[in-house]
């Protein structure tokens, strides 16, 4: 039998076997550029919080207005939900679906109490009068934040999405790179949320 004759199936086994490997190659590549553009939406609000963050316009500064302790704990709650995110990982590669799942449920409560600081802290700052059209100040610090915040509700969703789609599906290839993506997706707002930190909570109460 000529190599004319022979089938795709038989010239390439491996693909034949995961015929959609290249198109999760695409959409891995595909999310990696997602997240270069969500690079420079960050970029910018962080170069307009530069720009804004000593327009108090009279009001209050972040000296006024920050507690480190709270944003502390706040920002444990997403680190840590980032180490669990690791874990869940590990357990997938593993094949282990009630562990990855155990995990996961870990990270999405993690950053659940994340999610529920920060609202906490924007309707307390409301409350108080300190709203984004008090200062430019203010607008560019809920401009950043609050992107970022929405940014880590979005994920929650999509991990509750992808916690369904494990317990009914188990640990497929579409499953893990799915949650291959998930797990970039949540530690490049781990990253970003450490310069949001440093830049506006630290640096706003020297």
């Amino acid at each position: 039998m000529s190599a004319n004759t022979l089938s795709p199936e038989m010239l390439h086994p491996d693909h034949a076997q995961h015929p959609d490997h290249g198109g999760e190659d695409n959409a891995l590549f595909g999310f990696w550029v997602y997240l270069m553009t969500d690079c420079i939406l960050f970029a910018s609000l962080f170069a307009t919080y530069a720009v804004m963050r000593h327009n108090y316009a009279g009001g209050p500064t972040g000296k006024d207005l920050f507690d480190l302790r709270y944003v502390f704990i706040e920002t444990m709650f997403l680190l840590f939900s980032s180490f669990s995110n690791g874990f869940a990982m590990l357990s997938m590669h593993r094949r282990s679906r009630s562990a990855t799942l155990k995990w996961l449920l870990l990270t999405a409560l993690l950053g659940l109490g994340f999610v529920g600081m920060e609202v906490r802290e924007f309707t307390h700052l409301v409350m108080e009068g300190n709203g984004p059209d008090r200062s430019g100040f203010l607008s560019a610090f809920f401009g950043l934040v609050g992107t970022h915040g929405t940014h880590v509700s979005i994920g929650l969703i999509w991990m509750g999405v992808m916690m369904w789609q494990l317990y009914f599906k188990g640990v497929t290839p579409a499953i893990t790179s799915r949650l291959l993506r998930l797990s970039l997706f949540w530690h490049f707002l781990d990253i970003i949320w450490i310069v949001v930190f440093t830049v506006v909570y630290l640096m706003g109460v020297l």
